[in-house]
């Protein structure tokens, strides 16, 4: 009986000590996660066009966001949990990262604190904090179920893949797009972006890819990306190369996109790309990452492997077509 009583007071505790982090984390993050109701001008006054969360990320108002909650509205009013409403104006958005920057007419608000998707590890405790359709601040919680997942985007004609993004089994409520995904300290992982399936949900990661994208969004409103034109994905080395370079894996050149800077260089389906700028690649997601807008006009160096062998490819970048 007296294990017995141990037992219970040891889960008591754990329960405790785990809602007491639940606890923390929404009170951290409440005043900070607001509800965002974008509208879209017509003739005859304006409607709401849209509705999610978002997140302050400063203390005059910037705002971040999912991109599918704005759309292409140019305006909208932000609700925070102490019933003070601010007209709000779409500062820029980016759909292929499927993130926004919104900025409230407000100078007094309670910004998150950033963290970094990188340190997650499967299994850890987030925090999904959203403020949906004026209902106030949800709390769900649960674990990283999963890293590493890939999430297809669309602007226009360009189709992107997102990658690391975090898959969680914290439930999201609807309207909980663009609110946070927060570890146990409270800072701020992820902007949660859609729900995956029975009890899953995705969010886009905070790391040093999207801090960039947030940062071009708050200071020009877009995100300029450099261009090669090709549609590929992960594959391991011949292992003759593989011992050459030192690395396992690269990107297989799967299609070459006709006019493409890619096919200007002379890139052909199959090739394996390892590195860029001597920078190794070893997914679609590296290589993503590496095409930033100061590389747009800029000859870069690729080093693949074709047939076997190891060659290097010199390619001048353009911009990613809007």
């Amino acid at each position: 009986m007296q294990a017995e009583a141990g037992l219970d007071r040891t889960e008591e505790e754990a329960l405790d000590a785990y809602s007491r982090v639940v606890t923390a984390v929404a009170q951290r993050l409440s005043p900070s996660v607001v509800s965002l109701r974008v509208m879209r001008r017509v003739a005859g006054g304006r409607r709401a066009d849209g509705a999610g969360s978002a997140v302050v990320i400063t203390p005059d108002g910037f705002l971040l966001t999912s991109a599918h909650v704005v759309g292409r509205a140019e305006t909208g009013v932000v609700a925070l949990g102490d019933g003070r409403e601010f007209d709000a104006s779409v500062i820029g958005t980016d759909p292929l990262s499927d993130l926004a920057v919104v900025r409230a007419r407000a100078s007094d608000l309670e910004p998150t604190v950033l963290g970094d998707a990188a340190g997650l590890r499967v299994g850890q405790l987030v925090v999904a904090v959203g403020s949906p359709m004026g209902l106030g601040g949800t709390v769900t919680a649960g674990v990283v179920s999963a890293l590493g997942r890939s999430l297809p985007t669309r602007s226009e004609r360009t189709i992107r893949i997102i990658d690391n993004v975090i898959q969680t089994d914290a439930a999201l409520n609807p309207g909980n797009s663009g609110g946070a995904l927060a570890d146990g300290l409270g800072r701020v992982v992820g902007v949660n972006t859609a729900v995956a399936g029975i009890g899953l949900g995705l969010a886009v990661p905070i790391d040093a890819v999207t801090r960039r994208i947030v940062a071009a969004l708050m200071r020009d409103g877009h995100v300029r990306r450099a261009y090669l034109g090709i549609a590929g994905g992960p594959r391991p080395l011949p292992p003759r190369a593989a011992i050459e370079i030192g690395r396992a894996q690269g990107v297989e050149v799967v299609d070459v996109m006709v006019g493409s800077p890619a096919e200007k260089a002379g890139l052909r389906q199959e090739d394996l790309i390892v590195d860029v700028d001597g920078i190794a690649v070893d997914g679609v997601g590296s290589l993503q990452g590496m095409m930033v807008g100061d590389l747009i006009g800029r000859e870069v160096t690729l080093r693949i492997v074709r047939a076997g062998d190891v060659l290097t490819l010199p390619v001048r970048l353009t911009e990613l077509p809007a």
